[in-house]
């Protein structure tokens, strides 16, 4: 992918360590996942910013979105849906329920599942998000610029592959 017109060679970017130390990365310089994995990090730590929540965990506004677009979910769909497995999805629900923000209704048909729905707080909780994940975005489309698409389709392709 070309570098947005504003950015400069890869030596001047910020290193990830977050000082002008220079620290030899290998074979890592060149790693796509390591890379993602940056990308990741960079960008929960921008988004907690922009909802000045210091307790807020990865991922909980897509859990939340994918339940109020969805009312009774299963957790197991829900994890698929959100690319986490039971071992990362049991606590990010249990916070959840915890604080009130989603509830879990007994399925008749299915006595080993539950049903999830997003509770009054948590219909506020993710409008609040949604307004910071609107500005995330936008200073992430800042960054990749009118490559947007490509990236996407790019990453939708390593997660169709590789999952």
């Amino acid at each position: 992918m070309d570098k947005p017109a504003d950015a400069k060679d890869d030596t001047a970017l910020r290193s990830p360590l977050g000082t002008d130390e220079q620290l030899e990365f290998g074979s890592l310089a060149s790693a796509v996942g390591f890379h993602l994995r940056l990308a990741q990090n960079a960008s929960f730590k921008a988004f907690k910013r922009h909802t000045g929540e210091t307790d807020l965990r990865p991922g909980w506004y897509a859990v939340l979105t994918l339940i109020h677009h969805n009312p009774g979910i299963t957790p197991i769909t829900l994890s698929r849906a959100s690319g986490r497995d039971k071992s990362t999805i049991t606590p990010v629900l249990r916070d959840l329920l915890r604080d009130g923000l989603v509830r879990r209704s007994a399925i008749p048909s299915d006595r080993r599942s539950y049903a999830l729905f997003l509770t009054p707080d948590g219909e506020e909780k993710l409008a609040m998000l949604a307004k910071s994940a609107a500005a995330h975005d936008t200073e992430l489309d800042a960054i990749v610029g009118e490559r947007k698409d490509e990236l996407i389709q790019a990453l939708r392709r390593i997660v169709t592959l590789l999952d």
